[in-house]
């Protein structure tokens, strides 16, 4: 009598590929709709959270189907396997993240200006949800520990040329501008023209009915914000990191001083308590750009 052996089923191994292929597709679509604009970040961080919490559950499982495949044989060793490399993907995005957030200093923003920061025009407002967001106490002595190198760029160059330039990397960096005050102050100025000669009245005009010129109206005083001066230059616009899409709010100020230019940057994270070092990154990624931007006229 032929006896016919027949393999177990390893139901841990075959749950473990359909919870590992919805974790990531979870992911996935989760990414999808914050990169179109559909999910806000704080509920795409609390589904991204879920999405790793159902493929460690699914890595289990498929520890459980490979354990049961080398003890008895059971039929699943390619479910499980394919669970696995599913679960993966959350679990390496997540996990980066994670690593971010313990490896780096917990700041909201950075800037190169400490003591008077660039202003916002319009001062960022979002809703939080269950993310928390408070400045942090000791801002400036954890930046200056974290990113010594982090500082402003003065340019021997006019305020319009630096401006252009600013404008220039701004693009070309994802930066999309929102706001700018001031920008005024980078027109050419008036003694700089050419002068067009002005055509005199005839000679045999009656002088005596000139019109007498009006005096020129005094033009409106423009109310500052703490961290402006009248001759500046402030813009803001809106940055979103690479992977996750992540908004960061960006202030850039311009300051004339003795025939230089000097540029300061602000950025901060518009959620949760940690920008997970990407604001300083990208501070640093703008400023290196516009050096390369205005090769020849930086200075010290």
């Amino acid at each position: 009598m032929k006896i016919v052996y027949e393999r177990p089923v390893s139901l841990a191994a075959l749950w473990a590929r359909r919870i590992g292929r919805f974790s990531a597709g979870l992911l996935l679509v989760t990414g999808l709709a914050h990169w179109a604009h559909a999910v806000e970040t704080p509920e795409m961080i609390a589904l991204a959270l879920l999405s790793a919490g159902l493929a460690a559950l699914a890595a289990i499982l498929a520890l459980t189907g490979f354990v049961r495949l080398w003890q008895v044989a059971a039929v699943g060793g390619v479910a499980a396997f394919v669970g696995l490399v599913y679960a993966l993907i959350p679990l390496s995005v997540v996990g980066y993240g994670l690593f971010r957030f313990m490896d780096r200093p917990a700041l909201i923003e950075v800037t190169t200006d400490a003591t008077e920061p660039p202003p916002w025009i319009a001062p960022p407002a979002a809703r939080q949800g269950w993310l928390p967001h408070a400045p942090v106490p000791d801002q400036a002595a954890r930046q200056a520990e974290a990113y010594p190198a982090l500082t402003g760029r003065r340019y021997d160059g006019a305020l319009d040329r630096v401006f252009a330039g600013v404008k220039t990397v701004a693009a070309a960096s994802g930066l999309a501008i929102t706001a700018e005050r001031g920008t005024e102050n980078a027109e050419s100025d008036l003694e700089d023209a050419p002068a067009q000669p002005q055509a005199g009245p005839p000679a045999d005009a009656d002088i005596g009915n000139v019109p007498i010129p009006s005096a020129r109206p005094e033009p409106l005083a423009q109310t500052l914000m703490p961290g402006q001066r009248a001759s500046d230059i402030l813009l803001q616009g809106e940055w979103r990191s690479f992977m996750a899409a992540i908004p960061f709010d960006v202030a850039i100020r311009l300051r004339e001083e003795a025939e230089t230019t000097f540029v300061d940057i602000r950025v901060s994270v518009r959620y949760g308590p940690h920008d997970l070092g990407f604001a300083a990154a990208f501070a640093e990624h703008f400023l290196r750009a516009l050096d390369a931007e205005l090769l020849g006229i930086a200075g010290g």
